[in-house]
């Protein structure tokens, strides 16, 4: 298949990568120095499932590329105004735009761009960071995406949606085709929204707040309110969701940090909109109480306008 990378970044390029290497025909979608470490050097991807270095066409203007089968967007939401006219340019007649970004607003940004049809709406699950122009390091071996249809028919797993699952699972990418994705999403938007905003704003990994019992239980209701609001909006959330994200926070390293508490220590933009404001727009909307992630929110919110 034919794929446009549009945010070649830790995430996009990553999974980029992996499909170059199995024979597919890929371009990035970069700019500045790792646009020219890609064309110099090729993708370089260091990871404990094994090294390697992925060559593929890379543009900084998306409109120098022929048609492509599907366009994954993958770059941060704080970076949507530059990126979504790049995605525009690639997206043509029969191109699929699959969004990968974090929170729930992505699919009707880019709908409201390339228009419904072409959109589909996935989670991924992968610890992957740019470490310098041209290199991606992945830490453990997660690379998992689960997506699917978001518009029009959800009531299965569509061919389009089955024929690309195909082409991540053959790439050795860990691909979950689903009939309905908002699901997927407002299950991962549930854990999330409150991990990023709890340890954001206390600059802490999630160890230390899990640990105290008072903090821990703040977390805990900060994830039903976030429930609260998908079953406002009539997402059909898998039963005891809230417990699966317990149990999953109680199994991950006390050294875990959210992406936003990284580009917080790294002095970026932090994607508060996306995850933060998002809940609390729907919320009003829905006439849904959440005082944990209203207050967070305005923590997090000052200084990143």
């Amino acid at each position: 298949m034919r794929f446009a990378i549009i945010g070649s970044g830790a995430v996009g390029g990553y999974y980029g990568a992996k499909l170059a290497r199995a024979g597919h025909d890929v371009t990035f979608v970069a700019r500045g120095a790792h646009l020219a470490a890609i064309r110099e050097h090729g993708l370089a991807i260091k990871s404990p499932l094994g090294d390697f270095v992925a060559r593929a066409r890379a543009e900084e203007d998306p409109a120098r590329i022929p048609a492509v089968d599907v366009a994954i967007f993958a770059v941060k939401t704080y970076s949507n105004a530059g990126a979504l006219p790049l995605l525009k340019a690639a997206v043509r007649p029969g191109t699929v735009a699959l969004t990968l970004q974090n929170g729930v607003e992505s699919v009707d940004d880019v709908a409201a761009i390339v228009g419904a049809d072409a959109v589909l709406g996935g989670s991924t699950y992968i610890a992957t960071a740019l470490s310098r122009p041209g290199l991606i390091e992945q830490t453990g071996t997660h690379r998992r995406i689960v997506f699917g249809e978001v518009f029009g028919d959800t009531s299965r797993v569509s061919d389009r949606v089955q024929r690309i699952s195909d082409a991540f699972a053959g790439a050795d990418i860990v691909s979950e085709p689903v009939a309905d994705a908002r699901v997927p999403i407002w299950e991962k938007f549930c854990y999330l929204s409150p991990f990023a905003a709890f340890t954001g704003a206390a600059r802490q990994p999630i160890g230390p707040l899990w640990e105290d019992p008072a903090t821990k239980r703040l977390m805990v209701a900060a994830f039903e309110e976030v429930a609260a609001v998908a079953s406002a909006e009539r997402i059909a959330l898998p039963a005891g969701v809230v417990s699966r994200i317990v149990a999953y926070v109680d199994s991950i390293p006390g050294s875990t940090r959210s992406s936003l508490l990284i580009d917080l220590q790294q002095g970026k933009p932090i994607e508060v909109e996306a995850l933060l404001g998002a809940v609390i727009r729907r919320a009003d909307r829905s006439k849904v109480n959440v005082p944990i992630m209203a207050v967070l929110y305005a923590v997090l919110k000052p200084g990143n306008q």
